[in-house]
């Protein structure tokens, strides 16, 4: 057993209403994001960013500025900024509810003088109760925010340094505020065949044929931290396919369809966490590219380095 690991214990029963809390909060800001940014296809528009002190919205263009709001997880603040050397700071803190955080979040909206409007209420979350009405989720640990954040900036670096060996068509290393998860998407470029009964939002989304990687804390379903790896539309015998590292790496299906999984438990545990992660990710990609007929070829970068510049 790796006793020395960088990555810390994240074990869901264990923060399971901070968790709650924390994408609640997410989910206000990133439907802010959603009104203020420009439309980005597969709705790339609307995801957060991870950065260095947490995530957040990156610069949205409102009227004569550019704002910009980012949870610094290190100060367990949200801060709100401007161009025009605005700021406001909202202290994340046990006992602070969803319904303050909205009204904080908006109120502070007011005075920079920025007016937005969102569907103010949970998307794909267990509850629809409205962001001004939740008094029930309030819980903040900060301890165990800490240990996300820095989970969920390991995974950020692992999946940009995956993503930079396929030139094709690829999603920025971003976050997706409404199921919480951290992901990076290759796109073999061809149209996929239309989902029946499928919303709007994945019928945007799987427009084409993907293969997407990423990691997340574990929800309902999957009850425990995870990287992970699924194909869409999935190819026949995809779950059939070695995945790497043997023994740990395994076949799971969901929602009809195969996903390749990798416990955090698991990489945390090994002695490098890094190379586990790209062996697990480069496998589950060539088992589904191979299975889906991608030009793998086509698609590997060649140059690995800077030194030429």
């Amino acid at each position: 057993m790796l006793t020395n690991s960088p990555l810390p214990p994240l074990p869901l029963n264990e923060w399971i209403e901070t968790k709650k809390t924390l994408h609640l909060y997410s989910q206000i800001i990133g439907k802010i994001k959603l009104k203020l940014y420009p439309y980005k296809n597969h709705w790339w528009h609307a995801a957060l960013y991870i950065n260095a002190r947490g995530f957040g919205t990156s610069p949205l263009p409102y009227k004569d500025k550019l704002i910009e709001l980012n949870f610094d997880l290190c100060k367990h603040q949200l801060i709100i900024t401007t161009t025009q050397s605005e700021i406001e700071v909202i202290e994340l803190h046990n006992g602070l509810c969803v319904s303050q955080f909205y009204k904080q979040v908006f109120d502070s909206l007011a005075r920079l003088q920025v007016e937005v409007k969102i569907l103010a209420r949970p998307y794909e979350f267990e509850t629809n109760t409205p962001f001004a009405e939740d008094n029930e989720h309030c819980t903040y640990n900060k301890e165990y925010v800490s240990r996300f954040w820095k989970a969920y900036s390991f995974a950020d670096a692992v999946l940009k340094e995956f993503s930079g060996r396929f030139i094709g068509k690829c999603s920025p290393v971003h976050m997706f505020w409404h199921s919480f998860d951290i992901a990076v998407t290759r796109f073999s470029g061809k149209r996929a065949p239309d989902m029946p009964g499928a919303n709007a939002v994945n019928t945007e989304a799987y427009s084409h044929e993907v293969i997407s990687a990423g990691f997340w804390a574990g929800d309902t379903i999957i009850q425990e931290p995870a990287f992970y790896s699924y194909t869409a539309p999935p190819p026949q015998g995809l779950e059939l396919e070695p995945l790497l590292p043997v023994g740990k790496a395994k076949w799971i299906e969901l929602r009809g369809s195969p996903m390749a999984l990798l416990t955090y438990e698991d990489v945390r545990r090994d002695e490098d966490p890094k190379a586990v992660v790209l062996a697990f990710l480069e496998s589950s990609y060539l088992a589904g590219a191979k299975k889906a007929g991608w030009d793998m070829n086509a698609f590997k970068a060649k140059t690995k380095n800077a030194s030429l510049f």
